[in-house]
């Protein structure tokens, strides 16, 4: 590469198109960036994903309390703020119909719509639309420009008003500017700090903006199955969009080919996916499209790179538009052009009067893009959004005209024609749900604008306790009738851990609060065959201490739930075995857990919590190879350590104590490295790092195998993918054989597991957070 010069004529530039500006040389002491690891070994374990936004990334520091900040704000002074904001307009990107509402809930909408309800991942809870990949979708075209005209008010605020949290709050008020009736607004939102690396978005190579044509789009697709017609049409496990980039289904219809009722397949699973029903759907869509319009004046080919790879000089803006103002009447996003209705700032229910008034035919925008205008040439029209006087016609996108042709959508519209009041009140809770569903338990959300209504089943909502919780002698004496019962330690480990380990930080669903183990789906679960029996006996003990009505005994109105003593028999039963094992400890117990209802709980949407693969429980479902589609048992065991927040150490730990607690689903001896089951040894450690023996396959695919001794030749010990893989991965490795060597490695293994025991039983306890 041409030298670095001091010579002001040097035309040398730089453009961030992905590849290395240095192009691997070392120039003036900097080492050009070489091949990522993943390009070399492609098919490692990418552990290092448990540790990405960690603290070091986060520039306001662990002491920052954002609830404080955030509480210390006057909402609705910044609303107000808000409001003046989207009722003006600025040179250097004009707004439409001298109103940015409707840009801004595209931004706030686009900001939720990435949730799947598969992993709870995506969503609005980290403004990670600011990051990559997710900024440079081409799906979210110009929604960099909504985030850079509301920076002057996050710079105001500060930290005491997230992005995440001002993107969803400037989307309600923007509808309601325009007359619509919101549902309510949470604030509680924390940032990420760097993009997320983890998250698969899909199997499609990325090719940053690039719009493919109908036959591109068929060729490069990998995510649908039997999307052709087959009895068998689905879309892969757990993505949710219906192609790569796109946030729900291309507006064009499948493949871009125009086709309504493929369109309204394509919307049924999509929106599925994101947790919501027909009559949501229909209503998000609606109600969405009553507002603003679509761009499509400039060819998807002339349109500059996305923000991720766009000039520097370009500030982190993307989508160059080289076509006359670049903005305004020449905008370009998704190559649509029009409005839905006649008044884009108004709630009201032309979009869907006009859908159904009149017949559509499909025509094509100044950009290409295939899209839907009025038969009858008598129709409305709808005013330009920067030229005076100008007027044009309606316009309707394929996946419009799928709520027509559909039989389930068309029921939902033609309701929703007859009462608009019913259209309005399922528009404002949906709205509600898509920007709110990832946030988890009421506990988290904060402000005077909060719902605390208890009737909304998608918050998986937890009666308030009306008894006096149990105290620290309470809980002593309930550790001693537990562990005189007759259940093993073994199962009382397994059954709360089971509890808890369905806990998503992701959108901060499952855990052992509410007590559901005992309730379908989760009791029905193969994985939870083994905690059936234990959850009858701790009922026993349940009711012996709050007798037959809560005032029979002499607890002073003292009882305890289901769920508090599944986690605490677990408490226990370690306390017990890291005695025996020669370290005595304390394990942490927070009380204060509440039993919820059968009838509180969406049996639907907690089915997609049922794990596929739990490597904490050596389990695989028996359809494990067709469901997984070819990813290992150690891929989704990493994820769901990912899921569960830990850190590699706590991973480890946590993996080798309930080997030695024989946390098996099975009971199986699968990883059981010890012959002092319950008892709390750093054996699984000591033996994988042994060279004393030699593992072989058990099966032709390597998914169990035999420990041998070298020198007797006998198979010692059986094994699984994810028991091995704390032996074979070399990061892994590096932490276990911290807790298998010394004196001190014991007291170090039997620290970390209990820290991470308790993280792992209290993530769902917002209760208490801070």
């Amino acid at each position: 590469m041409k030298p670095i010069s001091n010579d002001k004529t040097d035309t040398t530039t730089f453009e961030m198109g992905g590849q290395c500006p240095f192009g691997g040389d070392r120039i003036g002491g900097v080492q050009g960036t070489p091949p990522a690891l993943s390009d070399w070994y492609p098919n490692r374990l990418k552990v290092e994903q448990l540790h990405q936004n960690g603290p070091q990334a986060n520039p306001l520091g662990d002491d920052f309390n954002y609830a404080e900040a955030f509480n210390s704000i006057d909402l609705e002074a910044l609303k107000t703020e808000i409001k003046t904001f989207l009722t003006t307009s600025v040179d250097w990107w004009p707004s439409d119909y001298n109103n940015y509402g409707p840009q801004m809930i595209r931004m706030a909408w686009h900001s939720a719509g990435t949730y799947r309800i598969a992993d709870g991942r995506g969503g609005a809870g980290e403004a990670l639309q600011r990051f990559a990949p997710i900024d440079s979708w081409w799906d979210n075209g110009n929604t960099d420009k909504s985030r850079r005209l509301i920076w002057p008010i996050k710079q105001k605020y500060g930290s005491a008003l997230s992005w995440a949290d001002l993107i969803v709050l400037t989307g309600n008020c923007a509808l309601e500017i325009m007359g619509f009736p919101t549902y309510g607004f949470a604030g509680g939102r924390q940032d990420a700090w760097e993009a997320d690396n983890g998250t698969y978005w899909g199997p499609e190579v990325w090719d940053g903006h690039k719009k493919h044509t109908p036959d591109e789009m068929v060729s490069r697709d990998k995510r649908w199955r039997g999307r052709n017609g087959d009895a068998d049409y689905d879309l892969e496990n757990p993505l949710a969009a219906s192609h790569q980039s796109l946030i729900y289904v291309n507006p064009e219809g499948p493949y871009g080919k125009g086709d309504p009722l493929g369109s309204a397949r394509d919307i049924r699973i999509t929106f599925t996916r994101m947790a919501m029903n027909n009559e949501e759907t229909v209503a998000l869509i609606a109600g969405g499209h009553a507002f603003g319009k679509s761009h499509g004046m400039v060819p998807a080919a002339e349109i500059g790179v996305q923000p991720e790879i766009a000039p520097m000089e370009q500030m982190g803006l993307g989508w160059h538009n080289p076509k006359g103002k670049g903005n305004a009447e020449n905008t370009s996003t998704n190559g649509i052009e029009g409005s839905w209705t006649p008044n884009p700032t108004q709630w009201d229910n032309d979009y869907l009067i006009n859908l159904f008034k009149f017949d559509w035919e499909q025509t094509k925008s100044s950009a290409g893009a295939l899209q839907w205008t009025p038969v009858d040439k008598n129709a409305p029209k709808t005013p330009d959004a920067h030229i005076e006087g100008q007027m044009n016609d309606l316009m309707m996108m394929t996946s419009d005209i799928a709520l027509k042709e559909d039989p389930e959508y068309r029921k939902v519209c033609e309701k929703f024609l007859g009462d608009f009041d019913a259209f309005t009140q399922a528009f404002s809770k949906a709205w509600y749900k898509l920007t709110h569903r990832d946030m988890g338990p009421r506990e988290r959300y904060l402000g005077p604008e909060k719902v605390n209504e208890n009737d909304l089943l998608w918050q998986d909502p937890i009666p308030v306790a009306d008894y006096t919780i149990i105290d620290a002698a309470d809980i002593e004496a309930l550790k001693k009738s537990i562990l005189a019962s007759d259940i093993s330690a073994s199962d009382l480990v397994y059954t709360a851990f089971s509890a808890a380990v369905t806990h998503r930080s992701s959108d901060k669903r499952g855990g052992a609060n509410g007590g559901r183990l005992a309730l379908a789906p989760q009791k029905d679960w193969e994985v939870n065959r083994r905690t059936v029996p234990v959850i009858a006996a701790l009922q026993s003990v349940m009711e012996e201490f709050n007798g037959p009505d809560k005032d029979s005994k002499d607890h002073s109105g003292k009882r305890v739930s289901l769920a508090d003593l599944i986690v605490l028999g677990g408490c226990a039963a370690l306390e017990k075995a890291a005695a025996d094992a020669g370290v005595a400890t304390a394990v942490p117990f927070t009380p204060g857990r509440r039993d919820t209802t059968q009838e509180l709980t969406d049996i639907e949407m907690f089915t997609w919590l049922k794990p596929v693969a739990d490597g904490f429980r050596n389990y695989l479902d028996q359809d494990f190879n067709k469901i997984s589609q070819g990813v290992a048992p150690e891929e989704i065991f990493l994820d769901k350590a990912q899921l569960l927040s830990l850190t590699t150490p706590e991973w480890v730990a946590l993996t080798g104590g309930l080997r030695a607690m024989n946390a098996n689903h099975d009971g199986s001896a699968h990883g059981i490295f010890t012959d002092r089951v319950g008892v709390l040894s750093n054996d699984f450690f000591t033996v994988l790092t042994s060279t004393d023996y030699d593992w072989k396959k058990s099966d032709s695919r390597g998914m169990t195998f035999w420990l041998t001794d070298r020198a007797s030749g006998k198979n010692r010990y059986s094994a699984t993918r994810a028991d091995l893989v704390f032996g074979a991965n070399s990061q892994l490795r590096a932490v276990a054989e911290v807790y298998a060597a010394g004196a001190d490695g014991h007291k170090r293994f039997v620290k970390q597991f209990v820290k991470a025991w308790d993280k792992v039983m209290m993530l769902d306890r917002y209760d208490v957070k801070v």
